[in-house]
């Protein structure tokens, strides 16, 4: 890349830069960006990045593959209902351990980049999203409620708490777990929890990383923008399915709140945050309201 290449990048970058100024991002980091050692370095960079230059993004991580792998490690199989992982007590022990750890890993390789960050999903911190137990219907089986375990759904999300990070110019690291007015920890959905956070912090953006190129359409073809009433034949078509499930909805209610727009972008490309962010080229599919 030339001089004036460089320079032409920098510059498309200014508008951005000035429009989402103060801005807060909510970025859902997981998928192949969370192993590759290279997709975590340039998510890192990007993160940083975005802060230095006076945006707010705040992470919420998943960690389905590195639970998985732990699971397999005791002999248990990781069981799914509609994108939802059912958790069993011997489960959500491993769950919490495992987030906790990506959350540190996080958090330091934040700080070996150069920025600033804290972890939110320490046992002390939990309490800023009050949880219950999530009951889900099963309308395709006919058998009413099914139980999924310790598997929660949110209450409240503490806005003053998390600001209080921001404002000591850290960026808050979160673990999808809740906490109950039972005194019991519950595993969420990643997705949900930063839909969520996106909706109560009235973020600029809402940002999910995952391992395709965006919302496909039956041909495979990466389709760029969505709005909400397209979404309800998708699903019934069968088209939208399992993962990407909670993925959608959680992009769709984010559209329909306070969330000015939602991107589903392809975390195995190196620096898609900034390409998405601070770039006229898209790396993903945008979802509106209307």
């Amino acid at each position: 890349m030339t001089p004036n290449e460089k320079a032409k990048i920098l510059s498309e970058a200014l508008p951005y830069i000035k429009k989402f100024t103060k801005k807060i991002m909510v970025i859902k980091y997981g998928g192949n960006a969370m192993i590759d050692d290279k997709l975590k370095h340039s998510f890192a960079k990007d993160v940083v990045l975005l802060k230095l230059v006076g945006m707010h993004p705040i992470i919420v991580h998943g960690g389905g593959p590195q639970i998985n792998k732990s699971l397999d490690l005791i002999g248990k199989k990781g069981q799914f209902h509609n994108g939802m992982r059912v958790t069993d007590k011997e489960t959500m022990d491993v769950v919490y351990d495992v987030l906790n750890s990506i959350n540190l890993e996080i958090v330091e390789l934040i700080k070996r980049n150069g920025g600033d960050a804290s972890s939110l999903s320490k046992k002390e911190s939990l309490g800023f999203i009050k949880s219950k137990k999530l009951l889900v219907n099963d309308n395709d089986l006919k058998q009413g409620t099914v139980d999924l375990g310790y598997v929660g759904e949110i209450e409240s999300i503490d806005k003053k708490f998390i600001n209080e990070f921001i404002s000591n110019k850290s960026i808050p690291v979160i673990a999808p777990i809740g906490f109950g007015n039972d005194d019991q920890i519950y595993n969420i959905n990643a997705d949900v929890v930063a839909g969520k956070i996106a909706e109560v912090m009235s973020s600029e953006k809402l940002v999910l990383m995952t391992n395709t190129k965006g919302v496909l359409d039956k041909n495979k073809k990466l389709i760029t923008g969505l709005v909400a009433s397209e979404i309800d034949s998708l699903i019934k078509s069968g088209i939208l399915s399992g993962g990407m499930l909670p993925k959608i909805q959680s992009a769709v209610h984010a559209a329909k709140s306070k969330v000015n727009s939602v991107h589903i972008i392809d975390g195995r490309v190196e620096h898609a945050l900034l390409l998405e962010i601070l770039t006229d080229q898209g790396v993903g599919t945008l979802i509106k309201s209307h």
